[in-house]
């Protein structure tokens, strides 16, 4: 009588699974996890209609026969629920679907792999010693098919979970019974499959509790798609994994407390009832869960604790603590808020929180984050300009938070349009403005209180503070966001100074060979000089043309083996005949140094240039290379204006600052980057109308 039982639920299971399947697809708009959904649907179908026929199966082959069936169609199950669970109800699916691609692919392809590789071979009939009864044992392909079906189960569950943990108010509300019914399916399933592995037995009563669930989940999912928009919710649980994760953790214990028992049961002898108990464990593991996760026990409990031992309702500094502990790391303003009403809905025990911010130009409401309202739904109830402005000029005269539920003034039936409840008798709502020294920059509406329990003065006062704090962390993203532009504009003004300026010398070299032409054109070794000059001045603008894309890269030390002595020297041979000054080389025998010697010439023409345009007729510029205490030493000496000490303590390195009238006062700073970048240092001594010596240190050997 069992076996018709259960074969007739395994049918009108698989019926009502079908049904969802299609009840899904006939929705006009189908997005992946519609797909999914669907899919997993057909396969859970599929497999209590083979479930079904196992049952009325007249002979033990024929039984085997569909029991590999049924096998075969739920090794489709892991992948295909797995991929559902990664894409329902998420923003940010493409993310986790990249994330998991790996264990994705192999959920789809390891469990179906195995399952038609060992097709006639998952299960075996036996018969009992000593009895005519045929057992249905589970083979060793068999066993490891079911292994991967129980943990495809708890990872489902896991992602399950972690959707459910990140969404808050309405939009928990919407997908509440869909991840309740598919968590009621697969902790089933996860039940029969552990039962199974520890028995290595097909039981006829676990194909009834698989159908059974499937019945009961098809039920709870019904009542799921009968709430508007359930597909359409975007949550964005974090990409970190779930140490404190509740199915884990339940899962963890059931296994443990089974696994110990079910040896017990070996060594003390059979227990027929013992999947019986077994299962009621599981049931008892699963209610006090849902005891646990239930907003409306939690905040009766806190109001019963707040009436009867008179204590505050609110513990001020756990709260505060949470609020500034999840919004202090946020840089970005969406972060802020999306964080900001997930805190609020749990704090104030209510479905329905949104967001509004002041846009740039301080004429309208942008909507940011909700509870209750997808992106798409928040674009449509956006208020107008005018409407806008009426609420932001009410909320300047009246900071505090406000009921627009029984307001009767126009702004606050905007923001009533805006926010729409979803319950009838889900209390007041709540206008909070978030303001900063005055200025409005956001609101935050609170509606479909738990319970319907109206706002005290104690949550009032609380969420004053709360929209004064979110709009403090928007005051500080934005003047971060301002500083980060400056930032950024400084560095690129800097990096392109750099170029500028070596531009800038080269013109000068060209400009000092020019000048000398028509006294030296006649000269032979000169033309040869100048010709072989603009060569190597054109190579060199094209090299900086060539490194523009690199700005961003910041500076670049290509190292290599050099002499000190011959960087020097190629630095002054592309300015031979262009320096009217007298030009004195000292030059000591120095070890190869690691340099980059395309960027020490940039630094050594730089110093040159500086002396030769700091001293009058007859000017000196002296170059000398020594060692010293395991530096390598290039002194640059002129006999020039000098500088200063003032303009050399406060200003000789830093960008924009010169004493030369056409100067950019770049060339230095630059030059001091260069050097330090190789692990050297810059030392100066100068004095006015004396002339100035810089020297340059770089170490011999790296350190």
């Amino acid at each position: 009588m069992f076996m018709n039982n259960a074969a007739i639920l395994a049918f009108v299971a698989a019926i009502f699974g079908g049904a969802m399947a299609f009840a899904v697809l006939w929705q006009e708009r189908r997005s992946p996890a519609h797909w999914a959904f669907a899919a997993g649907m057909l396969v859970l179908a599929a497999e209590s209609v083979f479930v079904c026929l196992s049952l009325d199966a007249g002979t033990p082959a024929g039984r085997v026969h569909w029991e590999n069936c049924k096998f075969l169609a739920a090794s489709f199950l892991p992948g295909v629920w797995l991929f559902f669970s990664l894409t329902y109800a998420r923003g940010n699916s493409r993310e986790f679907l990249t994330r998991w691609r790996y264990v994705l692919g192999a959920a789809f392809v390891i469990p179906v792999g195995l399952a038609l590789g060992f097709y006639e071979g998952l299960v075996k009939a036996q018969l009992l010693e000593g009895k005519t009864e045929w057992a249905f044992a589970l083979t060793i392909p068999g066993m490891a098919l079911d292994v991967l079906l129980l943990l495809s189960s708890v990872l489902i569950l896991m992602n399950l979970e972690r959707t459910f943990r990140a969404s808050v108010g309405t939009m928990r509300w919407r997908i509440k019974f869909m991840i309740v019914g598919l968590g009621v399916l697969f902790l089933v399933r996860a039940y029969t499959s552990s039962q199974m592995l520890l028995f290595h037995q097909v039981y006829t009563d676990l194909d009834g509790v698989d159908a059974g669930a499937l019945f009961v989940g098809c039920l709870l999912i019904l009542r799921s798609l009968l709430r508007t928009g359930h597909f359409e919710v975007n949550v964005y649980p974090s990409h970190s994994v779930i140490l404190n994760s509740i199915i884990l953790l339940l899962a963890g214990v059931y296994l443990l407390i089974v696994g110990v028992a079910a040896n017990v049961v070996k060594w003390l002898g059979n227990n027929t009832s013992f999947p019986f108990k077994a299962f009621i464990l599981l049931v008892g593991l699963v209610a006090l869960t849902v005891m646990l996760l239930s907003e409306r026990v939690r905040l009766y409990t806190k109001l019963f604790v707040s009436r009867n031992f008179q204590r505050p309702m609110y513990d001020y500094r756990t709260v505060w603590r949470r609020f500034t502990e999840c919004t202090a790391s946020r840089m970005d303003q969406l972060d802020l808020c999306r964080d900001s009403v997930k805190l609020v809905t749990e704090i104030f025990q209510v479905l329905s929180v949104s967001i509004w911010l002041v846009d740039e130009n301080k004429t309208n409401l942008v909507f940011a984050a909700s509870t209750s309202l997808s992106d798409e739904r928040g674009a449509e109830l956006s208020p107008t300009s005018a409407d806008a402005g009426e609420v932001m000029r009410a909320l300047q005269n009246h900071p505090d938070p406000a009921d627009i539920s029984s307001s009767k003034e126009n702004w606050a039936a905007i923001l009533r349009r805006c926010h729409p409840d979803e319950f009838h008798k889900g209390g007041s709502r709540v206008c909070v403005p978030m303001t900063v020294g005055g200025e409005v920059l956001g609101l935050m509406t609170l509606g479909d209180r738990v319970g319907g329990i109206p706002f005290m003065h104690q949550d009032l006062d609380l969420l004053k503070c709360v929209g004064d704090q979110v709009a403090a962390s928007l005051r500080n993203l934005q003047l971060s966001g301002k500083l980060l532009q400056v930032k950024e504009m400084e560095a690129f003004q800097t990096m392109s100074a750099f170029f500028v300026h070596d531009l800038k010398n080269t013109a000068s070299t060209l400009g000092l060979m020019l000048k000398n032409l028509p006294v030296h054109f006649n000269d032979p070794a000169f033309r040869e000089d100048a010709l072989r000059g603009v060569s190597k001045t054109v190579t060199h603008i094209n090299n900086l043309i060539g490194r523009l894309s690199m700005l961003r890269h910041g500076l670049e030390i290509r190292r290599a083996e050099s002499d000190l002595n011959e960087v020097v020297n190629k630095a002054l041979a592309a300015h031979k005949g262009a320096l009217n000054v007298e030009l004195v080389k000292d030059f000591a025998a120095l070890p190869k140094i690691s340099v980059d010697p395309e960027q020490l010439i940039k630094v050594v023409t730089n110093l040159v240039l500086n002396a030769t345009e700091a001293v009058s007729q007859p000017g000196l510029v002296r170059i000398q290379t020594s060692q010293l205490n395991g530096w390598a030493v290039l002194a640059v000496a002129d006999n020039g204006c000098g500088m200063s000490q003032e303009f050399l303590n406060r200003s000789l390195f830093r960008p924009f600052q010169t004493t030369k009238k056409a100067g950019l006062g770049i060339g230095m700073f630059q030059s001091k980057m260069i050097i330090e970048a190789h692990g050297g240092r810059i030392e100066v001594e100068s004095e006015q109308g004396k002339g100035s010596t810089f020297r340059i240190l770089l170490p011999i050997a790296n350190k």
